[in-house]
């Protein structure tokens, strides 16, 4: 299940068996697009829309326009996800992901795991690390703000059949070494928002982006005057890709 040396996007998707998520590709998806692409000597792209990491600006400029911006928290911030995607993967439980990601790229997850679902198999993640996280820079359209950064893993994944109990794919000892590139979006010209009251470092003030009603939300809300769901973007950095740079597998 090596990826080989071709690298791939899972922009605004994601998904499959391996996911450890290995990001959900690696073990349904990813392998066969690897390999595929191995062959012809061609990196291959998965999903649609990711953009290539250049004429990035370094994150000291992201700090000139927005004072509140973290490095630290922001490197927390994505270690937390990352750890809480494999969970909600593993728990078949992924709707907890809905509010820190695009739409396109949530709905990839979802559906993919429904197909692990259809197929009676658990895909297992386990000794979940995240070993580094490290800024590229930033960019800036005529939208979004756009923020890069390299995450470094280490995970053993494996899938099961949930009625047998036998071995679908992957290692229940192996570990994986796992490198990515995140690209999170907020709305252009956001700042990062405030604790709404001291002790309450994790809930923000904000408005309801469709009917514009007070809220205090926290990593998960839904507007309880519309039912609209608030998702990161209205208020904070939301994951939109996710691309695959390298894996080593130690072990067996």
């Amino acid at each position: 299940s090596s990826w080989g040396d071709d690298d791939y996007y899972y922009s605004d998707g994601g998904g499959g068996d391996g996911f450890g998520i290995t990001i959900v590709v690696v073990v349904i998806i990813v392998i066969y697009v690897f390999i595929s692409g191995r062959k012809k000597g061609k990196a291959t792209v998965v999903g649609a829309g990711a953009e290539p990491t250049t004429n990035l600006m370094p994150l000291a400029s992201l700090l000139e326009i927005d004072s509140g911006f973290s490095e630290a928290a922001m490197k927390e911030k994505i270690s937390n996800l990352y750890v809480q995607m494999q969970n909600a993967w593993q728990d078949k439980k992924f709707e907890s992901m809905r509010p820190h990601m695009t739409d396109s790229l949530y709905n990839q997850f979802a559906r993919q795991l429904d197909e692990l679902v259809r197929a009676g198999n658990t895909n297992y993640v386990e000794r979940i690390a995240v070993l580094s996280v490290n800024f590229t820079g930033w960019r800036q359209d005529e939208v979004n703000d756009s923020i890069v950064a390299l995450v470094k893993t280490r995970i053993v994944d494996y899938t099961l059949n949930d009625r047998s109990g036998k071995l679908v794919s992957g290692s229940k000892t192996a570990e994986k070494f796992l490198t990515y590139e995140w690209t999170l979006i907020r709305s252009k010209g956001m700042t990062t928002p405030q604790p709404s009251s001291e002790g309450s470092q994790d809930t923000v003030s904000i408005r309801c982006p469709s009917c514009s009603a007070p809220l205090e939300v926290n990593q998960s809300a839904k507007c309880p005057y519309c039912d609209s769901v608030i998702t990161a973007r209205d208020y904070d950095w939301a994951i939109s890709a996710i691309k695959g740079i390298s894996q080593t597998t130690s072990g067996r």
